[in-house]
């Protein structure tokens, strides 16, 4: 593979002088804020260990900043971006800044979220700076459609960043920390700052790794019925679980009778389970009938102090992730890929 020069690479005045021609302006509603510095994305492709035989899948290519250090190095890069003139003008700055490499380049043009197939040969990792609005939706979904991904490194806000990589106990810890680590071992692998970008965005942003574990968790349970109860869990995450999970199992009793059968703690919190705990109560669902009328008296004081049972959170929707502006929120963290 010939290696590019690193004049391939787009700085502060290529990326301008690129959007004047394109007529782009960064809009805050697709999150888009471009990396301008070129050290930065080679920094980028090294923490991500992009090797010389991966086929790398990039979400929200922009100008093509990222794009062209990934191609320095990656064998393949297909690149999934849904601004129609984004899109149409990637191709043509790949073949004029990079010619020797534009075959190995593909374009899809379309929302992440829709993506179901990626031309070419099955990725094998994924390299993006995540538009910060769907930045945990794109990510699982991905990971979930592309089961060959084996490597993930993402920029996101940098909040977003601390509840991906966060571990049980932690205070951000919630649904993205859980359904992440369902598909892979996380890390947080590095900050990033705000004037690396055009325009600058009012939060910093943070790298996370993900590298996919090497067998997928074992289960009797779906996926969906373990992100249910996932998100049940954290919906209200003030409460024991016996009462957060009422709505979930039926019933505050129900929801006890699947706990104890899991081996948990009723009176826990969902910030203290690991995936692998999430799963065991998933998978004693059924286990909640049983046990219904064992649990009726002895905690019916706690209902009435709980104010009832908690609502179902059944893979429910909204926002993944903090946008620019830096609104992230605890109930956007439901969404499923």
């Amino acid at each position: 593979m010939t290696s590019p020069t690193s004049d391939a690479l787009l700085g502060p005045a290529e990326i301008r002088e690129l959007a004047a021609v394109l007529g782009v302006r960064p809009t805050k509603q697709r999150g888009q804020n471009f990396v301008i510095d070129a050290n930065t994305v080679r920094r980028i492709v090294r923490t991500a260990e992009v090797r010389p035989d991966d086929v790398v899948v990039e979400v929200g290519p922009g100008l093509g900043s990222l794009t062209l250090g990934l191609l320095e190095t990656a064998d393949r890069v297909v690149a999934v971006e849904i601004d129609d003139v984004l899109a149409s003008a990637l191709p043509a700055t790949v073949e004029a800044r990079m010619p020797e490499r534009a075959d190995r380049f593909a374009l899809v043009h379309s929302d992440a979220m829709l993506v179901k197939e990626l031309p070419g040969p099955p990725p094998t990792a994924l390299v993006a700076n995540l538009p910060y609005n769907v930045a945990v939706p794109v990510l699982l979904h991905m990971l979930d459609t592309f089961p060959t991904i084996e490597r993930t490194l993402v920029m996101v806000q940098a909040e977003v960043a601390d509840r991906l990589a966060a571990a049980p106990g932690s205070k951000v810890y919630g649904v993205p920390s859980v359904k992440a680590n369902w598909y892979a071992d996380v890390k947080r692998a590095g900050s990033i700052g705000r004037n690396v970008f055009w325009p600058a965005p009012n939060v910093d942003s943070g790298l996370v790794a993900l590298t996919r574990r090497a067998e997928p968790i074992s289960t009797t349970a779906t996926k969906r019925e373990v992100f249910a109860a996932v998100d049940a869990a954290f919906a209200q995450r003030r409460k024991t679980l016996r009462a957060a999970l009422a709505g979930w199992a039926g019933s505050a009793p129900a929801a006890e009778a699947a706990l104890v059968a899991a081996g948990i703690s009723p009176q826990a919190r969902g910030e203290s389970l690991t995936v692998e705990e999430f799963v065991r109560i998933a998978e004693n669902r059924g286990e909640a009938n049983g046990g219904e009328l064992k649990g009726a008296r002895r905690y019916a004081a706690e209902d009435a102090e709980e104010s009832g049972t908690a609502g179902a959170a059944d893979g429910g929707t909204g926002n993944a992730s903090g946008n620019a502006s830096g609104n992230a929120t605890e109930n956007e963290e439901s969404t499923q890929p």
